[in-house]
């Protein structure tokens, strides 16, 4: 186990935070974390990891220390978001690397495997999702607005930023809540409390109809490009499901897909089991 660095990087006058471990010359694992949270969100995983593989973790642009430009002079879309994370993993000096997705992170990592196919190494999705069979009912108030951005729709969306929105998302379909750290939600209420940052997610819910209009393409990457693909899901997921972790074998038919009787944030209960995964996964 290597200590955790905790480094800032300039991409373009864009701070970008990120976690580092590892050995600068093993294999590169880019962790993007999800909605709400940020780069903490691995906290457990990195130690898991960091004698084997070199591990980068950065915020996305918006979310925990990275920079949170004005909406005047930053767009906040995952187009964008992808952008910022492509140009910082070239300033970081990864050139082949292994994704782990989570939520947010689907999309944003999936877009740069578009972009640099050859870059990619593997894909570890966690309940990241790029299947239409993926989404659940709790999508609708959220497609609601994707279908009429009205004031009143986004209005109908600012219960996903309440404390115990986020309470309920780490504590829902665990099998013991006990289990669950306050540690991570609190810093995510935190984060999501800070003046213009409901705005700022507000746009992010809006701009994720972005991703799914993607799926096709992203499914075209899996099918052409067949990169060794482990999914690794909290089975009890309230927004993304299993059939959506399953889906990726009908693209990619060497897909390894697994199930964990938890939640959405299945890093929380599960942290040892998925570092055994891809430990088994993942090239030395």
């Amino acid at each position: 186990m290597s200590q955790t660095k905790y480094r800032t990087a300039d991409v373009d006058g864009l701070q970008v935070f990120y976690r580092e471990a590892g050995a600068p010359d093993a294999p590169a694992l880019l962790l993007l974390h999800g909605f709400p949270s940020a780069g903490h969100m691995f906290r457990d995983l990195i130690p898991l990891l960091s004698d084997r593989y070199h591990i980068i973790a950065p915020d996305l642009p918006g979310f925990g220390q990275s920079g949170m430009p004005p909406r005047t002079t930053f767009t906040y879309s995952f187009e964008h978001i992808a952008n910022v994370i492509d140009r910082f993993t070239e300033i970081v000096g990864l050139t082949r690397f292994a994704i782990y997705v989570f939520d947010y992170g689907a999309p944003t990592g999936f877009r740069i495997a578009l972009k640099h196919p050859d870059r990619i190494t593997a894909i570890i999705s966690q309940n990241g999702n790029a299947y239409q069979e993926g989404l659940s009912e709790g999508w609708k108030p959220i497609q609601t607005y994707w279908q009429d951005p009205s004031a009143a729709n986004r209005e109908a969306l600012r219960g996903f930023l309440a404390p115990e929105t986020t309470h309920w998302q780490y504590t829902n379909g665990v099998t013991d809540p006990a289990s669950v750290s306050p540690d991570g939600q609190s810093l995510d209420n935190f984060y999501l409390a800070r003046p213009g940052a409901d705005e700022v997610q507000l746009d992010l819910l809006g701009d994720y109809k972005s991703n799914v209009a993607l799926y096709p393409a992203f499914q075209n990457y899996f099918r052409t490009h067949k990169p060794p693909l482990l999914a690794i899901w909290g089975k009890n997921d309230p927004f993304f499901l299993p059939p959506g972790a399953e889906a990726f074998k009908r693209d990619n038919p060497a897909a390894i897909v697994r199930f964990l009787d938890t939640g959405h944030f299945a890093l929380e209960t599960h942290a040892q089991e998925i570092a055994t995964a891809i430990r088994e996964f993942l090239p030395n």
